[in-house]
């Protein structure tokens, strides 16, 4: 290596590491407006799933069934704000009356915020890890529709926040017994009864539904035996 690429590499890196020390600013700046504004919107259930699921589906249409009845219970419905399962979400928190919360991500595919997200509730943000604390720190309850990498990706988070007791124990509903059927029995068989990777009761904390009286009946019976309070 010539001593002007060196220099060149050396004066990136240099630069690089000064870009992120000021890059603090803008990740506190996040946490700060998204604790700001979601404190103040009361009890809320976070509901994960895929962005690819077209309106009139399936899944799309029993999303909107259970965001509809939990909000019909009282909680407020918080989604990734994008199309598929989070705009279905969106709009199930508004037909039955509840707010309607979006935490939308800036990504170069998939994602633009959906028109059913309560004006002052919708947020923006640049970073995965700030928008994860939002959808944890703030939610009493997590359902897992039909999804992709992220919605695996939030479902094991959550899962691991409760299990090593870092949050609060709180109504975990993976919703679509088909769709989640053979990832809970590799759980159960591998996992837990094989390789002895983890216990009876953290598979325990999992609940199954299939319609949207099944979830909200999940959530009711938890919340009849805790007390709603936040999660850190």
């Amino acid at each position: 290596m010539n001593d002007h690429v060196r220099s060149s590499r050396q004066r990136n890196w240099t630069e690089s590491k000064a870009h992120s020390s000021w890059q603090i600013f803008k990740i506190m700046a996040e946490f700060v407006d998204g604790f700001e504004a979601l404190a103040k919107i009361g009890p809320c259930i976070s509901v994960f799933g895929s962005a690819r699921v077209k309106p009139g589906s399936k899944y799309y249409e029993l999303t909107v069934e259970v965001a509809k009845r939990l909000a019909e219970e009282g909680f407020g419905i918080v989604s990734g704000g994008g199309p598929g399962i989070m705009e279905a979400s969106n709009k199930g928190a508004q037909l039955g009356g509840g707010k309607s919360v979006g935490l939308n991500i800036d990504l170069p595919f998939e994602q633009q915020s959906n028109d059913y997200i309560d004006k002052a509730h919708n947020l923006d943000f640049d970073y995965f890890f700030v928008r994860k604390v939002m959808f944890t720190k703030y939610s009493q309850g997590f359902i897992m529709m039909p999804g992709g990498f992220g919605t695996m990706d939030e479902f094991f988070e959550v899962a691991t926040l409760i299990q090593t007791r870092k949050m609060l124990e709180v109504p975990l509903v993976l919703v679509g017994s088909e769709y989640w059927k053979g990832l809970l029995q590799w759980m159960k068989e591998i996992m837990m009864d094989t390789e002895n990777n983890i216990s009876p009761d953290d598979f325990d904390m999992l609940k199954i539904a299939d319609n949207a009286d099944e979830v909200a009946e999940h959530v009711k019976l938890f919340y009849t035996k805790h007390a709603l309070q936040p999660n850190f």
